[in-house]
This record gives structure tokens, sequence and C-alpha cells, in this order.
């Protein structure tokens, strides 16, 4: 089964590929880099001819509200006209545990603007929510810095590793479309600014963590459970101790 993946060459990109081509499957990894591009439409139509699937991970260049918006609207309606004059059968996206709750946050409005595409589209459809990756740790902790204090939400999250996301989107495009949406997040839920402290600890940074509740995340101010899955959603097997491990192991095997 041929299948495109949008946002291939990704960090989740690359890892479903890996994972499809492992089971026999003829996967494109779909990139600007490769001449495939959404939001301009160049090279749509050739990567997806003769495609079943498509897996959109591709993310915007920038967050500010307005290019956001218009990167995720643009793109969303050119991949989607792109597959349906290709037959596809089965579209996937991956999105955001509580995006439908946090129309404050740009971003978040226009992920939902683009599940609003997809859902329109009457293409058979599967979307993804997941909950932040752990690999994002350090960036979630760079956006919030000043000087050597980060300052993030106390809200609940439920941080997943990236590799647990590869699995499910894998399986995902093995499995019929359930015109609707799966959840899926980590083994367990943590205060933002308490993991985040943790991580950066353990990877010996010095700089403090303080919590606060009005702390913007994305450009808006979190729930106490606003980015934690409800009940039912798919959780992941690998803990944050096991991903730390395997991730502290990963930098010594690289610098030695």
């Amino acid at each position: 089964m041929k299948i495109v993946i949008i946002g291939g060459t990704g960090l989740i990109g690359s890892k479903t590929v890996e994972r499809l081509r492992a089971k026999g499957h003829d996967v494109l990894a779909a990139s600007p880099n490769g001449g495939v591009n959404t939001y301009s439409g160049e090279g749509l139509s050739e990567a997806l001819s003769g495609a079943e699937v498509v897996i959109d991970l591709a993310n915007s260049p920038s967050f500010e509200d307005v290019a956001v918006l218009d990167f995720f609207e643009t793109a969303g309606k050119n991949l989607l006209s792109a597959e349906k004059a290709a037959g596809v059968r089965h579209h996937i996206a991956l999105s955001i545990v509580g995006a439908e709750r946090l129309p404050g946050s740009g971003y978040l409005r226009a992920k939902m603007a683009q599940e609003k595409l997809i859902r329109d589209s009457g293409i058979p459809y599967t979307i993804v929510h997941s909950t932040q990756f752990f690999e994002f740790l350090g960036s979630i902790a760079q956006s919030a810095t000043a000087g050597n204090v980060v300052t993030l939400s106390s809200a609940y999250f439920q941080p997943i590793a990236a590799d647990d996301v590869a699995d499910v989107m894998a399986d995902v495009a093995l499995s019929q479309p359930r015109n609707g949406v799966l959840e899926i997040g980590g083994p367990m839920p943590f205060r933002m600014n308490e993991l985040v402290g943790q991580y950066l600890q353990i990877s010996g940074d010095p700089r403090k963590v303080i919590g606060d509740p009005r702390a913007q995340y994305f450009g808006t101010e979190l729930g106490p459970s606003d980015l934690v899955p409800a009940d039912g959603a798919h959780i992941g097997a690998i803990s944050f101790e096991h991903w730390m491990e395997h991730a502290s192991s990963q930098r010594s095997s690289a610098s030695s």
C-alpha cells in the first residue's frame, strides 16, 4: 500500500516512515526539501498519485497568529483537494489534546481550523489528538525563560514519547478511518512546571523553574487539566524516567 507522510522527515514523521516501511509498505516521506510543499501546492499531485493513505504531520514555520492560521488553512485546502483528485481513502492528521478547550491561543485556533477542513472534506479521516512530547521539554523551558528563570504554568499535562506517538500513527495508517478523534497521552500527568524542573535538573541545567497558574502556554492561560486527555485515551508505554534514561544514554554516546 502506498502511504504518503507529509512532514515525513521530521521527528514523528521519520519514526512513522521507519515503522511502515518495516511492515513492507511503499512510504513516501514528503517534505518541501524533497519538492512536496502543501502550502504552495508544489509536487502534491505527483506525490499523491496512487496513494491510499495520507498522514499530515506538517507544522507551520511561524506561530504568529495570522501566519499560522494562513498556513494551516492554505496547506489544508491544497492537500485535501489533491487527495480528492488522487482518490485517497484515508486522511490522518496529528493535532493536540485540549485544542478545542483553548480558543485564546492563535496556534490552537489554527489547528481547529485545520480539523474543520478535514471534517468537511468528505474524505474518510482520523484525527489523532496527542499530548506534548517529552522531546519538547527543552523547547518548552526555552520559550518561558527570562535570564536564569523559567516561568511555566502549574497546570497538569501528560506528555508522551515520540516513539509511542509514531507507533500510534503507524497503527492508524493501517486501520479503518474513524471519522473522528483518537486521543493519546503519556503514562501519567505532571504539573508542567514540576516536570520541566525535573528535566532541567537531571540535564544539569541550572535554571530555576517557577510555577504560575497564570503563565501562558502558546499564548493562553491553561485550566488545571486542559492538556490532559479524557478517560479512554490511548496511553503510551514509555515513562518519563525511561525516556530520560534513553535520552541521557544517547547524549553520552554522541559525546564519546
